[in-house]
């Protein structure tokens, strides 16, 4: 039986941002996160006040603590925007689109390093999601572009984490590789696809190396869950318990999935673009969630402790 949370006790922590995604809780109680109009990185202290860490070309997306605290950015190379009173929005592929990359930023300078931009000589056209597995490297997701009469296949892929060595590991997933994450054990990989509402699960062989379902799976994935009605996906986080637990557009809500694919638990939240959520606090319970088209960035107590993740 799924449990609905009509009217969670929401903080706001700052408000005012460009379209944010990508909270990061920061060891110093501080959140980072990536506003894509403004092309910036930000970090929010508790009292909600800002400062910039880094500004980007193209727009940063996905964003996650990697080794030695350093920031990994998946930068989706640029979107054209809509705006009306209280409601931003991307609108598909920016006039001055400059290819999708992963990069690598010093929080302490705001330096940038570029790591990648091609896998197998194929350019990454709109990298969304990262997740680092804690073995060298991290799996990210490749969204795709949108433009007015088509877009590109979305994918997930494998990048050793020093700028070595990136795999394409799932491919095609037609409707964007949005949300990615690992299991706590990390036998499973996660993707949730934007456009078709569905939660993907692999099994993890090795390093970009997933085990295959056959023919009719596209991407090789099994199908754990295919969201009712009109919703679709956009990042995820796991859950200590090994929950999945997924920004679910349209709808508005925060939604939990099982590893076997039930929908536990909805959270309906204030606006219809709720876009990530990221754990943190000592009890890593304290849930930090984008509300972007209204740009704010909301917290509240969660149910379950989110997993500790390996540079955290």
């Amino acid at each position: 039986m799924t449990v609905t949370v009509e009217n969670p006790d929401l903080r706001i922590v700052t408000d005012g941002l460009r379209f944010p995604e990508g909270p990061v809780a920061m060891p110093d109680g501080s959140v980072a996160l990536v506003e894509l109009e403004s092309r910036r990185i930000t970090r929010v202290a508790p009292n909600g006040a800002k400062s910039t860490i880094a500004t980007v070309t193209g727009a940063p997306n996905g964003l996650a603590l990697g080794p030695n605290g350093m920031l990994y950015v998946c930068n989706n190379g640029g979107f054209s925007w809509h705006e009306e009173p209280g409601l931003l929005r991307p609108s598909g592929q920016s006039p001055d689109y400059s290819g999708g990359r992963i990069e690598r930023i010093d929080p302490a300078t705001g330096a940038i390093e570029t790591l990648y931009r091609a896998c197998d000589g194929r350019p990454l056209r709109g990298p969304n999601d990262l997740m680092f597995d804690g073995q060298g490297g991290f799996w990210f997701s490749d969204l795709g572009k949108v433009r007015a009469r088509d877009r590109d296949h979305g994918g997930a892929y494998w990048a050793a984490e020093d700028g070595s060595k990136v795999i394409e590991a799932a491919f095609p997933i037609f409707g964007g590789a949005n949300g990615i994450g690992v299991s706590p054990d990390g036998r499973t990989l996660y993707v949730a696809e934007t456009e078709t509402g569905r939660l993907w699960a692999w099994d993890i062989e090795g390093p970009g190396k997933l085990k295959k379902e056959p023919w009719p799976s596209v991407s090789g994935a099994r199908m754990l869950c295919q969201f009712p009605g009109y919703r679709r996906l956009d990042s995820l986080a796991i859950a200590a318990s090994g929950n999945i637990i997924v920004a679910t557009l349209v709808s508005g809500e925060i939604t939990t999935v099982s590893p076997s694919g039930e929908i536990l638990r909805v959270v309906k939240m204030p606006e219809r673009m709720p876009t990530n959520i990221c754990f943190g606090g000592p009890d890593m319970r304290t849930a930090y969630i984008t509300l972007s088209t209204s740009g704010k960035l909301a917290a509240m107590q969660w149910d379950e402790p989110g997993l500790r993740l390996p540079h955290g």
